[in-house]
């Protein structure tokens, strides 16, 4: 696990940050399907990191997911990335069937390694599965994460109890256990935007 006095130190940045972009694709759009999100200035703040990485000359990894059905399956409009995260030039572009950025081909833990990075940015949708997947397993491999919470968004979920839980208050709870429980960084995109 990271020292945790990073936890509570302010923000720096390494040379060789990586930010890993994952899923922002154009299937999130169907709202009949997903349902209400938080943080309609999410895509701003993700397009605000990517432009300060690719002015900076950081390596950008973009992470797409191919369902087998659904807004994001494989072939379909909806599985491909929205145009401002297609434009960029990654590093590394990782394509996966499940939730975690490191369960995905290429294989970004081993990528990684070679390269010797040692922190990650992680943006994009959704906040509390992707997202808080790969910092979990990010910070369980020894990563200093970075989680800006306001470049990234989820949408309200049906617990077991059949209530509905608004998609604010699952990113609440996301960025709470997160930070209590030392997976990561969690700040705000200006921060970020700061130390870089």
């Amino acid at each position: 696990m990271t020292n945790t006095s990073a936890f509570d130190a302010p923000l720096t940045l390494a040379p060789d940050a990586v930010l890993v972009v994952i899923d922002v694709q154009q299937g999130f759009e169907d709202e009949q399907f997903w349902g209400p999100r938080d943080n309609p200035e999410a895509e701003q703040r993700i397009a605000e990191l990517l432009t300060a990485w690719q002015r900076t000359g950081r390596p950008v990894v973009t992470v797409q997911h191919g369902a087998a059905a659904g807004p994001l399956a494989v072939g379909s409009p909806g599985h491909a990335l929205k145009p401002f995260v297609a434009a960029a030039t990654p590093e590394l572009h990782v394509t996966k069937t499940v939730n975690s950025a490191f369960y995905g081909t290429p294989d970004l833990h081993e990528w990684l390694q070679r390269r010797g990075a040692t922190q990650l940015v992680v943006v994009g949708i959704m906040t509390n599965v992707c997202n808080e997947t790969t910092a979990r397993m990010g910070g369980n491999l020894g990563y200093d994460v970075v989680f800006p919470t306001d470049a990234m968004h989820t949408f309200a979920m049906v617990g077991p109890d059949g209530g509905s839980i608004p998609a604010e208050e699952l990113a609440r709870s996301t960025a709470a256990v997160l930070h209590a429980m030392r997976f990561a960084k969690v700040v705000r995109t200006e921060e970020v935007l700061d130390a870089a």
